[in-house]
C-alpha cells in the first residue's frame, strides 16, 4: 500500500498545512539589557516598536534588592505591547515584554523562562550575561541581543555568545 502525492496534503490532528510557498513566520526572542537607570532609554525603545510584532522581549534590568519595582506599571503606560514580571517556569510568547523582578537571576531553556536567586557570595552578579547566554543557547539565530545601558562590562560576553550561535 503506497500513498499518492495527493494523499500528503491530508490534516493530521486538525494540524492544517501552510499553502505552498508561505514559510511560518519564526519568532525572534529579544534580549534587552539595561542598567538600573536605565528606564527612560527602555521606555524610549518601546514607544518605537510597532504594537504587534513576531518578538518577545525580555528586559534584563539590574535592579536595587531593596527597590519595589514599578517597571510593569511605568512601562505598560509607554506601550500598547502588554508588559509582564517574568515568573518561573513562563512560556515566552512573540508580542509580549517580560521584565526580571528584583532579586533574581534569569534565564531561558526550551523557550520557558527560569528564575533562580542571585548569589553574590560567589563575587559580581552579572545578570545581562547570565540571560544573554542562556538565550544564545537555547534560541541560537533566533536570538537578538540588545544592550541600551549596561554596568561595567555586564552584556558584552552574552552579546558574543549570541553572535557565536548566529543571532
Amino acid at each position: 500500500d503506497h500513498s499518492s502525492p495527493a494523499d500528503d496534503t491530508a490534516t493530521d490532528n486538525n494540524v492544517i498545512p501552510l499553502p505552498a510557498g508561505e514559510v511560518e513566520e519564526i519568532p525572534l526572542y529579544v534580549g534587552i539589557g539595561a542598567s538600573a537607570g536605565g528606564l527612560e532609554a527602555i521606555q524610549t525603545f518601546f514607544q518605537k516598536m510597532p504594537p504587534q510584532s513576531p518578538m518577545a522581549f525580555i528586559v534584563i534590568q539590574h535592579l536595587s534588592p531593596d527597590y519595589k519595582s514599578l517597571m510593569v506599571e511605568l512601562l505598560s503606560k509607554k506601550t500598547q505591547i502588554p508588559v509582564q514580571r517574568a515568573e518561573d517556569g513562563m512560556a515566552v510568547e512573540a508580542n509580549r515584554i517580560y521584565l526580571i523582578p528584583p532579586k533574581k537571576n534569569l534565564k531561558i531553556f526550551h523557550g520557558k523562562l527560569l528564575l533562580s536567586e542571585q548569589d553574590h557570595r560567589r563575587g559580581i552578579n552579572l545578570p545581562i550575561d547570565i540571560f544573554l547566554n542562556s538565550l544564545a543557547e537555547d534560541q541560537g539565530e533566533r536570538a537578538v541581543a540588545i544592550i541600551l545601558s549596561g554596568t561595567g562590562s555586564d552584556g558584552m560576553r552574552g552579546i558574543r555568545a549570541v553572535k557565536e550561535q548566529g543571532g
